[in-house]
């Protein structure tokens, strides 16, 4: 019996604590539902950064409020805080009960991507747009006006990687030809360097030529003291005495005289005596 008791007791409270809970519940839902009244008077009066705060508060009373998310979104959006918005907006996107609703979510989701020209992600969610509500033609305007603009940007990115492209081939034939140009500049100097180098061994060898031998004027020096030395002892002619040259040279003069003197006396003996030749008759 007292089990059964305390098993009613524990039900009871139970019962308690889970109507208190709900009583709790809706009375945060009214506020939630107060405070986003008191932000849409706001949104309305163009109070954007007023309006944000009262949605906060809506959601801080009830995190699941979608509609104080969406307002939230939209608040944030008018105050040209589209990276804050598009998060709000994706929220939105995940917690719509419909289409219809997910559809305008990804909707705003594009028009705060295109204010931050970030045309990929806008064209990302017209598309999804579109694909839960097919027959919005104000999405169908964007998406195409997002296509058009996502084109030229494509455009003009590949026009400036090409220029840059160019412009880095430029550049690096114009550090080729001023490699190539200083190292024609580097041989150059380099055989200027060898030439004069050259003309420095050829100055040097020809002055080498040029310069006496020490072993020249050893020699010169040493022929020089034999001369003096061989007129010192060669001997010389003394006054009133002929040299055994001298002699031999007037003895052949004496000799050659005599000769010629005999040679004469015979001439003129033949001269005085006639040879008769005899015939053979």
């Amino acid at each position: 019996m007292k089990i059964i008791i305390n098993l009613l007791f524990a039900v009871i409270l139970l019962f308690s604590v889970n109507i208190s809970a709900q009583k709790d519940s809706l009375k945060l839902n009214r506020e939630a539902r107060s405070l986003l009244r008191e932000g849409n008077k706001l949104y309305n009066k163009q109070q954007f950064g007023d309006a944000a705060i009262a949605y906060r508060k809506a959601l801080g009373k009830n995190s699941k409020y979608d509609k104080a998310t969406y307002n939230y979104g939209n608040a944030l959006y008018q105050d040209k805080k589209y990276q804050e918005a598009v998060a709000e907006y994706e929220l939105t996107a995940k917690m719509a009960k419909d289409k219809f609703a997910k559809a305008e979510a990804y909707h705003n989701i594009g028009n705060a991507m295109m204010e931050q020209k970030k045309y990929q992600e806008a064209v990302n969610a017209y598309k999804n747009a579109l694909r839960n509500n097919p027959k919005d033609d104000e999405t169908r305007y964007n998406l195409a006006v997002a296509q058009k603009e996502l084109d030229k940007e494509q455009e003009k990115n590949n026009q400036q990687n090409n220029n840059n492209k160019d412009d880095k081939q430029n550049k690096d034939n114009k550090d080729q030809n001023k490699d190539n140009k200083d190292q024609n500049k580097d041989q150059e100097n380099q055989n200027d360097q060898n030439k004069d180098k050259k003309e420095g061994d050829n100055k040097d060898q020809k002055d080498q030529d040029q310069k006496p031998k020490e072993g020249d004027d050893q020699n010169k020096d040493q022929q020089k003291k034999q001369d003096q030395k061989d007129s010192q002892q060669k001997p010389q002619p003394q006054p009133g005495k002929m040299t055994p040259e001298q002699m031999k040279q007037l003895l052949e003069s004496l000799n050659n005289e005599e000769k010629k003197t005999q040679k004469k006396m015979n001439v003129q003996k033949s001269k005085g005596r006639k040879v008769n030749q005899e015939k053979d008759w």
